[in-house]
């Protein structure tokens, strides 16, 4: 039982956006950050439910949000967030001379386990967003989610922060 919890525990795709500055920040939470790519506010990067990974999100859980990523809202994040080197687009174009792929079935991929977002050739693995609109919640970005502010672990509440986001 504890295998089969352990396995489908991994089959999950969790999405980290930063929600607060670098003012006052620990250097262990800079290296952590430096480490995940979240170079800036509002930024976002999406990395598999692993205990590497776990343990990171809890180093950097007081200036981030995060939560379980739908397939449809990464869809949404790669076609119009998605960057290559040199701030251009990616493009379905590129994906298709790259991997002989188009975005679903990438996004597809990504999500069985079988793609990586590190398989496209010059792709930035974060991902740049606005802030969102109308803003976060309304005890603001020093609070956890839990008590109505926008820091921590918000389950499948992110798809809606990303998509007001994009």
């Amino acid at each position: 039982m504890a295998a089969e919890t352990k396995s489908a525990m991994q089959k999950v795709l969790i999405a980290i956006v930063r929600v607060r500055g670098d003012a006052g920040l620990s250097p262990h939470v800079r290296k952590t950050f430096k480490l995940m790519k979240l170079y800036a506010k509002n930024t976002c990067v999406v990395v598999p439910n692993s205990p590497e990974f776990l343990g990171m999100i809890q180093r950097i859980k007081d200036h981030t949000t995060f939560g379980e990523i739908s397939q449809d809202i990464f869809l949404k994040l790669l076609q119009k967030r998605g960057k290559l080197a040199g701030n251009k687009p990616l493009t379905e174009d590129y994906l298709k001379q790259k991997l002989k792929l188009d975005m679903k079935q990438f996004a597809d991929g990504v999500f069985t386990f079988n793609q990586k977002l590190e398989s496209i050739p010059g792709l930035k693995t974060f991902f740049r967003l606005h802030p969102p609109i109308g803003g976060f919640e309304r005890a603001g970005i020093k609070k956890n989610y839990a008590q109505g502010g926008a820091l921590g672990y918000r389950g499948k509440d992110i798809n809606k922060l990303i998509e007001r986001m994009i």
